[in-house]
Parts: C-alpha cells; structure tokens; sequence
C-alpha cells in the first residue's frame, strides 16, 4: 500500500510539473514571477549577458522560457513565424504559423503560452495555432476571426492564448460571439458565448478567482466580461467604453485587469480614465469603487503590490511618468518623472522595468513613497520600440528587441 501510495504521489507530481503553463506576465497573468534567489543589485553594466539570439523576427511580444526551451514569435515578410530557442542560444525550430498583420505597426504581439509539449499562440489576423514543443509541427489551427466575424481595430490582433483546463480560449469580439473555447487537444469548438458588443480589443483574458467563484476575465474593445469556463456563459459585464469620451466603437485596451479579492482594477492609455470595480458577494455583478485619470496605463501591464498600484502613466504616445496609487482608495502616492513610461514586472521582491524609448532596464524597490531604482543598464541591439514586457525564470531575466532576444543571468 505504502508504494502505491508512493507511486500516486510521483504520478501526480510529474502530471503538474508536467502541466505547468508558461504565459504572457507569468504565472497568473499579473505580472509577478516566482524565482527566487536572485541579485538585489546589479553591476554597473548590468547583470552578465548570457545569450543574444538574432534573427526571430520582427516583434513586441514577449518572449516566454520554460524550463528547457525560450520561445519567441515574431514577423518576417508577411507571415508571423514561431522559434524554438534551446539552452545554448541555438534555434531549434523556426516555423511560420500564420499571416501578419500588414497594416499600422504589423510586428508580432501575440505571446506564447505553452503548456506541457504544446505551444499555443494568435497570428496577426486572429489565426489560433497549437504546435509541438518538440519539432513545430502545427497540431492543429482555426481562423477564429474569420470564422466568428471578428471586427478588427487598428492595430490586428495582441491577444495571447489562455488555457483553463482542458479547453484554450480566445477573444474575437464583434456581433456573432464575444468569446470562444476550444478543445486545447483538437481545435475543436467546446463553447462560444453570446455577443455582448464591440470588436476585438487588444487584452489577452485571465482566471479570476475569489471564495468559491472561479470565471473568466475577457474582454472586447467595449466590455469587460465575466465568463463560466465550463459553459462560456457571461455571468456579469461591465461597459468599460463611454461613446461620449472616445469617439471610436472600441477602447485601444491592452491591460489584462489585475485583481484582489473582490476589486479589480481596469486601466488604459490616451487620458481615459482607469476604474476599480467590486463584485458583489454573490458574484453576479460588479460596481465601480472608484475612477481617476492619474493611472491610465498605455499597454505595459500594471502590478499589485502589499495594497499599493505600480505602473506608468500615458502623457503622450512618447511620455509617461511613473505612479504608486493606493488600492483601496486610488489616492496617488507619488507620480515621477523618470524617462519615460515602460513595462513593468515583478519577481522576487524588486520591480523590473523596460522603458519604452531607449531601452533602459531597471531594478527597483517597491516603495509606496518614493520611486527607487537600485540599479540599470541599456540594451544594446535590436531595433524599433521597447515593448516586449520582460520575462522571468530559471534564474534568468529575458528580454526582447525587435529580432533581437536577450538573456541575462539575475541569479544571486
């Protein structure tokens, strides 16, 4: 008895090791990593390079590690192509998995998820795609925007693949449905909800949880969704879209909502204003808790910190300045001007930032009162903006610049 119970107990442990999913902003979603033991200071020039990998394509998605392989997408020509990348900076596979878009700003940014030996991710013109970990071999794909009539805004599609259990969904937005599961085995429809208006906005959806509620966070350019993972069905939403303070039929909306407890908080760029809501105890509605101007994040992901919000501002496309604001209350802690607004994580009790314009790196100490940075460096190489959000795992810190990946070894 005692070696069946031994052998369960292996099983079972390889079986979540195993299905461990690698994913846009970590774990949860939230931007908040897991590795611990790593450098609360950096050398002046930064930590120690490890690997430069040229040549993935032109992109702002960011790259996604597992234990074994860095995979990374990006555009060359007019197709979105998949790598592979092993331990030693070699690229393992290079595959196309779908068409770019080819209009404003046509580079990749649709992350990865990979889960066990698949990987998962949308082209350019909302193609979802499942290929092999081991050889790029496409599993199966679906042209969900062309088969669920998604209305597309200016910039294509940025979503990333969520997996919840046995299904992969996917936000194509517009009058036919909102949002669709499919069998993260065979590509085939498990679900699709009803159309609750708006067309595809740029947020990749994430797992909610709180008591016993477990739903679905999703959106379209006009409506932040609450869905049951089993059957797809919107169990409340809340109109994030004001037709009198935006003058198009979608939200340029790319922050996947963080949350807390019952709050969760919405944020985007352009002066519009963020929002916290509050889901009522018998999770069939949410209320607005409180609004301001100060925080509206442009598309570099916020983080939620001991009651305290961390995160750039949008002043301009070209300009944002750095804010702390309180959870519960949206008071502003402080609002700095450092450079200029950028991507944001977190791991091992420091921030990590990108900033957008020259590539600074820093590392800096969450603190309610002050902005801190311990120590920075600039990449050097790759071209174009700095939008890729950092990635970090196996004591490691991934970037990303255009065709160019950078790892750095963050280790203590």
């Amino acid at each position: 008895m005692r070696q069946l119970k031994l052998l369960i107990t292996f099983l079972l442990l390889n079986f979540i090791a195993f299905s461990q999913v690698a994913q846009f902003r970590g774990p949860n979603r939230d931007g908040k990593f897991l590795d611990s033991g790593l450098l609360k200071k950096w050398p002046d020039a930064g930590p120690e390079l490890v690997l430069k990998v040229e040549g993935i394509g032109k992109g702002y998605s960011s790259v996604v590690a597992t234990d074994q392989y860095i995979f990374a997408s990006g555009m060359k020509d007019t197709l979105d192509y998949l790598s592979c990348i092993a331990a030693d900076g070699k690229i393992k596979w290079q595959v196309p998995y779908g068409r770019s878009w080819k209009q404003s700003f046509p580079e990749t940014r649709s992350t990865p998820t990979i889960e066990g030996d698949r990987v998962y991710v949308v082209s350019g013109v909302g193609e979802l795609v499942c290929l092999n970990v081991s050889d790029g071999v496409i599993r199966w794909k679906v042209n969900v925007d062309k088969d669920y009539q998604a209305e597309w805004h200016i910039w294509g599609v940025s979503e990333s693949p969520l997996i919840v259990g046995d299904q992969v969904i996917c936000s194509p937005g517009g009058k036919l449905t909102s949002i669709v599961a499919f069998d993260k085995m065979t590509g085939k429809l498990v679900w699709k909800s009803e159309s609750v208006g708006g067309p595809r906005c740029y947020v990749s959806p994430t797992i909610y949880e709180y008591k016993t509620f477990r739903y679905i966070l999703a959106a379209t350019g006009t409506h932040l969704i609450a869905l049951e993972p089993a059957t797809g069905r919107v169990v409340w939403t809340f109109k994030y879209w004001d037709g009198e303070k935006w003058d198009q039929p979608g939200l340029i909306w790319a922050n996947t909502p963080i949350f807390k407890g019952p709050d969760i908080f919405l944020s985007m760029g352009y002066n519009y204003r963020n929002v916290m809501l509050t889901m009522s105890e018998d999770g069939k509605s949410v209320t607005e808790k409180w609004s301001n101007l100060v925080l509206d994040n442009h598309h570099h992901g916020l983080i939620e910190l001991d009651g305290f919000i961390y995160g750039s501002n949008w002043i301009s496309n070209g300009k944002g300045n750095w804010v702390c604001m309180d959870w519960n209350s949206g008071e502003t802690k402080y609002e700095t001007d450092w450079l200029t607004k950028g991507a944001e994580i977190y791991a091992d009790g420091l921030l990590y930032i990108l900033e957008e314009k020259a590539g600074t790196v820093a590392l800096m100490k969450p603190n309610s009162q002050s902005f801190d940075v311990v120590s920075s460096f600039k990449l050097q190489g790759g071209s174009g903006p700095f939008w890729a959000h950092p990635f970090v795992a196996n004591g490691k810190l991934y970037l990303r610049h255009g065709d160019v990946l950078f790892v750095y070894n963050i280790k203590a």
